[in-house]
């Protein structure tokens, strides 16, 4: 009987995990309009594996609830695994945000999300949605490696800070310098269509993020 239920216990277990893999491929691969309207913690830490070292931001809903939500889903998805920093600037900003599969990235940029007001500023360490325009938001985001408070003018809403792990932020790979058309670094639109498959071809020194994980989230009243 004791080995029948341990059997019985494993099988629990491995159904369990099989079900929340099978979720994720979901989730990661369609998004729905509805799963990504469910509201997230009201703040939660986020641990990214990078080449460079791990990197744990805050983010924090009351700065700007649909782009900590939008976060918190493609984490929990596992969107950014993987994706390389392609727009790294020095005392500017490092950004990411396209999936080395396209097919995920076209997915997920179906889904674009109203602006927010800013209200908390684009410092040093703070982590801000990236768009192209009005009510462009989709998965792209940056680390500010300096305050520019020209941003906050322009309407780029910082989500969270991050915590620790700035310097491996500072060390990202930044020899490409602006991407294209306006200097020699990638091209958005070839990352688009072909995804790492075209960065590992023709810029093979871009830093990645291994993993992405949320590591620790709050409700509301703790």
């Amino acid at each position: 009987m004791k080995k029948l239920t341990l059997g019985l216990l494993a099988g629990i277990v491995f159904v369990g995990a099989a079900t929340l893999v099978a979720r994720q491929a979901t989730s990661l691969a369609m998004p729905t309009a509805k799963g990504l309207a469910v509201a997230g913690p009201d703040s939660f830490d986020v641990t990214f594996f990078t080449t460079r070292g791990p990197v744990t931001a805050r983010v924090r809903r009351a700065w700007a609830p649909r782009g900590a939500d939008r976060a918190f889903h493609a984490v929990r998805a596992r969107y950014y695994d993987g994706v390389r920093f392609y727009r790294v600037i020095p005392g500017f900003m490092a950004q990411f945000g396209f999936n080395g599969e396209p097919a995920i990235t076209r997915a997920w940029d179906a889904f674009p999300m109203p602006d927010e007001p800013v209200l908390h500023p684009n410092v040093r360490g703070a982590v801000t949605f990236a768009s192209r325009g009005r009510n462009t938001r989709t998965v792209q985001l940056f680390i500010n490696t300096a305050t520019n408070a020209n941003l906050d003018q322009l309407g780029f809403t910082p989500i969270g800070e991050v915590l620790n792990g700035m310097g491996s932020v500072d060390s990202l790979y930044s020899g490409y310098g602006e991407g294209a058309p306006n200097g020699k670094g990638p091209d958005q639109g070839m990352m688009a269509g072909a995804g790492n498959k075209y960065l590992q071809k023709s810029f093979p020194r871009l830093d990645s993020i291994d993993s992405a994980r949320v590591v620790q989230s709050w409700k509301a009243g703790k």
